[in-house]
């Protein structure tokens, strides 16, 4: 998972030369909404453990990982914030069960 980090190190020093102005943009805006607010770093880092597992992205489980932990997440914490993207990514897919069994019902009469 380091070499996973340093990835992303080398891209984003590789887009800073090339595409300076949108990576500029991209990371001021992450910087902005990584601030702690109305919720903290840590909180901050477990969703977006959720998300990076629910998008399936190796590299930001590997940032998001770090992250959490080095904001202070137990691995208790970051484990249920996995599974609750795998109950999440999983319900919504079931939920679209509704209207494929809605379309089979209608189109086989």
């Amino acid at each position: 998972m380091n070499e996973k980090l340093e990835q992303i190190k080398r891209l984003i020093g590789k887009l800073q030369k090339e595409q300076p102005d949108s990576i500029k943009n991209f990371l001021s805006f992450m910087t902005s909404v990584e601030k702690p607010a109305a919720l903290d770093t840590k909180q901050k880092e477990l969703i977006n453990v959720a998300l990076a597992v629910a998008a399936q992205c190796e590299w930001c489980i590997a940032l998001h990982t770090k992250g959490a932990l080095d904001a202070g997440a137990t691995r208790a914490e970051i484990e249920e914030a996995a599974l609750q993207a795998v109950l999440m990514h999983g319900g919504p897919a079931l939920m679209y069960m509704t209207p494929l069994l809605e379309a089979l019902d209608e189109f086989a009469k």
